[in-house]
């Protein structure tokens, strides 16, 4: 519109009035021609003075159209808007598919730097659940040592327990064996009951003591 406007512009227009009444300015004196408070010029009128009385009456007609031409034109101007809807669809096309092309490589960038950015955390939580599993066995095996240990030990004192009292079964029984009867002191032994004999035949009360013995006869 404003190049339109600078190339009907014939120059500057002297409106010493208008100048004055404007104000002060770049071009003191001096109005453009487009400016809307600028009068008509060669005499015309402005669009709201009425008509001319000589043609007030006239009533204007369209110029006469050839039906055949009329024809050629209007499937001209059908092909034209044909090919100007192709183009704008072709150029569409285009203008969609490379923001699409644009929007799907930000979105595989997006992507790849996610990956990196997961692989890079699987890593490190990989290297953290590893020193935590290998923490976890070195305790376990040293649990498991000791535990191999107490039991070797309980064993130990199991065994030692063992062998004591049987050293004590055997000392008794060394001790027992020297009042066995044997055919060396068979003789003797049959002499020193009949020399002490003893008397079985006895009632106890509730405390175990002898309440009442028969006599030997």
């Amino acid at each position: 519109m404003l190049p339109a406007l600078r190339r009907c512009r014939p120059g500057s227009v002297p409106l010493p009035a208008l100048a004055a009444a404007l104000g002060p300015g770049p071009f003191p004196g001096l109005c453009p021609a487009w400016c809307p408070r600028a009068l008509p010029a060669r005499g015309r009128k402005t669009r709201h003075d009425p008509p001319a009385k000589s043609k007030a009456a006239r009533v204007k007609l369209p110029p006469p159209v050839d039906p055949e031409e009329l024809l050629v034109v209007l499937e001209r101007y059908r092909q034209h808007r044909l090919v100007l809807s192709a183009l704008r669809a072709e150029f569409r096309a285009e203008v969609l598919q490379k923001k699409q092309e644009e929007r799907l490589a930000a979105e595989e960038e997006e992507e790849l730097e996610e990956h990196r950015r997961l692989m890079a955390w699987n890593e490190e939580e990989n290297g953290r659940q590893r020193a935590r599993r290998e923490e976890r066995l070195r305790k376990q095996e040293e649990e498991e040592r000791r535990k191999k240990l107490e039991i070797a030990e309980k064993q130990a004192r199991k065994m030692e327990a063992f062998l004591e009292e049987k050293e004590k079964e055997v000392l008794q029984l060394q001790e027992e064996a020297k009042n066995f009867i044997t055919l060396e002191n068979l003789e003797a032994r049959i002499e020193e009951c009949l020399d002490n004999p003893r008397n079985y035949n006895f009632a106890i009360d509730k405390d175990g003591r002898i309440v009442k013995r028969t006599v030997l006869t």
